[in-house]
């Protein structure tokens, strides 16, 4: 299955491509945590493909590289998936893993599932984990609410995600996954813009500092073997009816 697509506000190019010699793409490194089972991989995918695949094996913290243009300016975008968070004893489960993932981040997406509140109990834990693992308050974070289509289901209202976000200081958007592309590229497009503009004005002893090793990357490969998965089940599901 070809995972690249032609797209009129986002396109991807391979490195290397034809045309005349460039600058080596900014690199924006954008970290997606959350509650399990809120959507965290679809959230990924969505943007980078454009596809929706409902079932997923299980998040292992996978991390996703693409070369995408935005603005007119061609980016390399890392988006690193994560676990789920869960909270023990009022604090965060957070491992070791999951630190070195925020840390080495230039952006954030929190997201929660407007059908499990417990989901939402934990943006502010995570907000204020983030800001601990990041001093300064200087990385962009968007905080997604997911599963808006579920209606019949809710658990949090939008107005509660919004007033949140706002007295946290972060952006919010409320996403369908599985209905719409929309505002999952725009919650990517608004940390672009900001990482790049934070770039462009910094010096090059703060970016020194900020390269930290990244997370294990099994790349598009993974996506390609799950689009796979996805297409053999439905395959076998249509011949056995």
């Amino acid at each position: 299955m070809r995972l690249t697509q032609s797209m009129c506000t986002i396109a991807e190019c391979a490195p290397g491509g034809d045309g005349p010699a460039t600058a080596r793409p900014r690199l924006v490194k954008i970290a997606v945590v959350g509650g399990s089972g809120v959507g965290k991989t679809a959230l990924v995918v969505r943007f980078l493909t454009r596809r929706f695949i409902g079932d997923y094996e299980r998040n292992a913290g996978n991390l996703y590289s693409r070369h995408i243009q935005i603005d007119g300016e061609m980016l390399a975008i890392q988006v690193q998936d994560t676990p789920g968070v869960q909270i023990h004893e009022h604090s965060l489960d957070c491992n070791e893993q999951l630190n070195r993932c925020i840390r080495w981040a230039d952006a954030l997406v929190i997201v929660f599932s407007i059908t499990d509140y417990k989901s939402f109990e934990l943006l502010s834990h995570l907000y204020h984990h983030v800001r601990q693992l990041h001093p300064g308050n200087t990385v962009p974070v968007v905080i997604v609410a997911n599963k808006a289509d579920l209606l019949h289901i809710k658990e949090v209202e939008p107005q509660q995600g919004l007033q949140l976000a706002n007295m946290l200081g972060c952006t919010f958007y409320e996403v369908s996954v599985s209905e719409n592309y929309n505002n999952v590229f725009n919650a990517f497009h608004l940390l672009c813009k900001e990482v790049s503009k934070q770039q462009i004005t910094s010096t090059p002893e703060r970016r020194r500092t900020s390269l930290i090793p990244r997370p294990k990357s099994p790349n598009m490969q993974d996506l390609k073997r799950r689009f796979k998965q996805a297409l053999s089940a439905k395959v076998r599901t249509v011949t056995s009816v």
